[in-house]
């Protein structure tokens, strides 16, 4: 791949910011610490043997502990093993003794477990300290499948949305902004007429040239949950950027003003008036204004987005073919029935929306979601498709992720992070730069 991209970083930083649903790395990761007195301390590690905690057969892991106090440390070290949903499958404690001034290791092999994810916890409790350490690690995820099976009218369901999308003329305004302009970049604003006649905003950055007949590439940016995206600025010379406020959300709240926490909830009782089926059609809308564009290139279009930014991506792509990359980080509403018992986020809040309408159950609502798994869409995506995940994600368990992921057949690629909670890397951001660039011949 070409490794020239030189708005990754920028990207990657607005997007992180953006993603609506971003959790500090250090709650999601381990608890390591450190027991200090005078004359020395005990520090712990915890190695994976394997670089995306992703084995096929057995887990291997070897615990360190390292002892620079002038006491010997007496007493256990441990490992609690779990489901993802934080059932007990096994354990084991050692008794140790460890010199004071040494190192000491102690290696744990898991075999025999079946195909999925699992929580581990490993302890040390000695006579100075203790301390555990939380990590999470899977066993051959390509195996994941999800028990709930696609509703049979799935595609029915979205073509009657694609085709009462059609009948709304989409009006597109555009409107330049001279005074925004920064980093060689045009700024535009744009409005539409998306789906229930509503008005949806964007915007549109594209870089100055004396080309009259230049044509840009364009990376379609979808938002996270809740968060109004500004206009995305970039030194790279071949790229429009679009950044896109859904209905309720940013500069498209006209209609739809609801408190952050009810916002997934609203009409969730008919899956006909649920919000997310007007968001979807918004991000499809988008797709109409970039080939309403001459100036825009209409066979290279990535959607990008970061967890709901992430189930609209896939969405998007799944139902519109004019897509030509799809890039998904870390897509909440996987699965959505396993989330159940696994996540406080939404399903907390899902069942206290659910006492508040008469005559709904968690259960009705939880098939109503059947509609809007991320799942669903995956297996009727056609271009190819980049994933990133968290192992320790909280809102997006990666048993969840992989249950979208492996039904994508088309092209695709995913990107593991270990050691990370809702978010991705720059690596992740650098990776998908260079993949659009290759694909869009752009040097």
């Amino acid at each position: 791949m070409s490794g020239k991209f030189t708005f990754s970083m920028k990207v990657f930083l607005v997007m992180t910011l953006l993603s609506g649903l971003v959790f500090p790395r250090k709650a999601a990761a381990a608890n390591n610490g450190k027991s200090f007195k005078a004359g020395g301390e005990v520090t712990t590690d915890l190695v994976i043997h394997d670089g995306n905690a992703i084995f096929k057969g057995t887990a291997s892991f070897t615990f360190s502990v390292k002892n620079t106090l002038d006491t010997d440390q007496v007493g256990t070290v441990s490992y609690l093993l779990m489901t993802e949903k934080g059932v007990k499958l096994q354990d084991k404690v050692i008794k140790v003794k460890i010199d004071r001034n040494t190192n000491e290791s102690y290696d744990f092999d898991i075999p025999g477990l079946k195909a999925g994810f699992y929580k581990i916890n490993f302890m040390i409790n000695v006579s100075d300290y203790d301390d555990t350490t939380r990590r999470a690690f899977g066993i051959r995820p390509e195996e994941i499948r999800s028990q709930y099976p696609k509703p049979a009218d799935f595609d029915q369901f979205w073509q009657k949305a694609k085709d009462d999308l059609a009948k709304v003329k989409p009006d597109f305004k555009v409107k330049e902004y001279p005074d925004s302009t920064r980093d060689n970049r045009r700024v535009f604003g744009f409005e539409m007429k998306s789906l229930d006649n509503m008005t949806i905003r964007g915007w549109l950055t594209i870089p100055k040239t004396n080309n009259t007949h230049k044509k840009f590439a364009v990376l379609l940016g979808l938002p996270g949950y809740q968060v109004g995206l500004p206009p995305m600025f970039g030194s790279d010379v071949d790229l429009a950027i679009i950044t896109l406020n859904v209905r309720g959300q940013g500069n498209s709240t006209d209609v739809i003003q609801r408190p952050r926490d009810e916002f997934l909830f609203y009409n969730l009782d008919d899956k006909n008036k649920y919000v997310m089926r007007g968001v979807i059609m918004d991000c499809v809308r988008a797709v109409d204004f970039i080939f309403s564009r001459p100036e825009l290139r209409h066979d290279n279009i990535l959607v990008s987005g970061g967890s709901m930014g992430g189930f609209l991506a896939i969405a998007t792509a799944a139902l519109d073919k004019r897509v030509t990359l799809c890039s998904a980080q870390n897509p909440i509403l996987c699965d959505v029935h396993n989330l159940v018992g696994e996540v406080e986020w939404p399903i907390e809040d899902m069942k206290k929306y659910v006492r508040t309408v008469p005559g709904l159950t968690l259960q009705k609502a939880l098939d109503n979601l059947d509609y809007f798994d991320v799942k669903n869409f995956a297996t009727d995506i056609e271009c190819p498709t980049l994933m990133g995940i968290g192992v320790l994600d909280p809102l997006a368990p990666p048993a969840n992720e992989y249950a979208a992921y492996n039904n994508i057949t088309a092209k695709k690629h995913i990107i593991i992070f270990k050691d990370l909670g809702h978010e991705v890397a720059v690596r992740y951001k650098n990776y998908e730069g260079r993949w659009m660039r290759d694909t869009f011949g752009l040097f």
